[in-house]
């Protein structure tokens, strides 16, 4: 039982200590790797064939590869994850891969689905397009000879109008009763 009483004041020293503030310097930051605080260059090559120099006539360069830096390297502003190793995937999304999963994949499959529809209805429009600029130049041939015919059928009427004036301001022709033949005499 003496030991009983003991422990209330274990406990009421262990209250009345006053808390210690330690410090204890952090651990550095491991050793960054670059592609974590900037993002790299991309450099292209291209394959030129043979060519004259548009400078100069008399120089001729032969096949060879170009680098062209497409994009400079720059700083990578966004923090890091806190979760995250510095060997992540990279930052950039040109560096990575698109994600493939069942959802994307039905995504990218109804987008091939609705492209075909859309060039399979480009096709029957452009046939449907084909077929009426041919009745259209069929109409406007049809228009023209039409308009060929009536001016035709205008001027058949106009000349068959002045035949028929012609002939009421001419007088009826005379019918004579006289023969060619000649008037002798001496016939019974």
């Amino acid at each position: 039982m003496k030991t009983l009483c003991f422990i209330p004041l274990i406990f009421l020293a262990a209250c009345s200590t006053a808390p210690r503030l330690t410090l204890r310097p952090q651990s550095p930051p491991p050793a960054a790797d670059n592609a974590t605080v900037r993002y790299p260059e991309v450099v292209r090559a291209y394959h030129v064939g043979r060519y004259a120099d548009p400078n100069d006539d008399l120089v001729m360069h032969e096949q060879h590869v170009v680098y062209r830096v497409e994009e400079n390297t720059r700083w990578d502003l966004h923090p890091a994850n806190i979760g995250s190793t510095a060997f992540s995937a990279p930052r950039d999304a040109a560096f990575s891969p698109t994600p493939v999963n069942d959802e994307v994949l039905a995504q990218v499959n109804a987008q091939r689905l609705a492209t075909v529809q859309i060039m399979l209805e480009a096709r029957t429009l452009s046939s449907a397009l084909a077929q009426f600029q041919a009745a259209l130049q069929q109409t406007r041939t049809n228009l023209q000879e039409t308009a060929v015919l009536r001016a035709s059928v205008i001027q058949m009427k106009r000349r068959l109008d002045a035949l028929e004036t012609a002939q009421k301001q001419e007088p009826p022709p005379v019918i004579s009763t006289a023969t060619n033949e000649t008037s002798d005499s001496l016939s019974p």
